[in-house]
């Protein structure tokens, strides 16, 4: 199989909250740690470095803000080596807000970059589905915790 567009991992969500409280929990770390990593250094801002831990694996990454509107995007690179994350805030009727990433700039061969795509989509997959649960319902679900436990083979 020939690859003629570079993968794009691309998750979308509707969250029965207003947009500006879907922002803040990206951006506040005392919020994300609800539905998604288990630290944060500190806010998002643009120009910032921040760094994120998922303790239950024992890994980190650092987090490179290079753009926030508020309220309505934000971008940043991630991971070794690195890629591109765009979060997309958009208004909708009834105080919602549908909330849609999409991470790209995977480096390797065709069959590693499509490989990294299918397995960010199904991480951003969770961490939306996370975040609607914390937002609409205050349930914190573990999924990002579940979705590895020890004993597990790795693929």
């Amino acid at each position: 199989m020939d690859i003629h567009e570079k993968p794009t991992a691309e998750a979308g969500m509707l969250i029965r909250r207003p947009v500006a409280e879907v922002f803040e929990a990206f951006v506040d770390p005392a919020i994300t740690t609800k539905f998604w990593f288990t630290h944060g250094s500190g806010r998002l801002d643009s120009g910032e470095q921040i760094h994120w831990e998922w303790r239950m694996y024992g890994v980190s990454t650092t987090v490179d803000v290079s753009e926030i509107v508020p309220n309505e995007k934000i971008v940043m690179q991630w991971s070794d080596p690195p890629t591109t994350v765009v979060w997309t805030f958009t208004e909708m009727p009834g105080e919602t807000t549908f909330l849609e990433v999409r991470n790209f700039g995977f480096a390797g061969d065709g069959d590693g970059q499509v490989k990294e795509a299918v397995g960010s989509t199904g991480g951003f997959t969770l961490v939306l589905a996370g975040a609607k649960a914390w937002l609409e319902q205050g349930l914190t679900l573990g999924l990002i915790g579940d979705r590895h436990p020890k004993g597990v083979p790795a693929n």
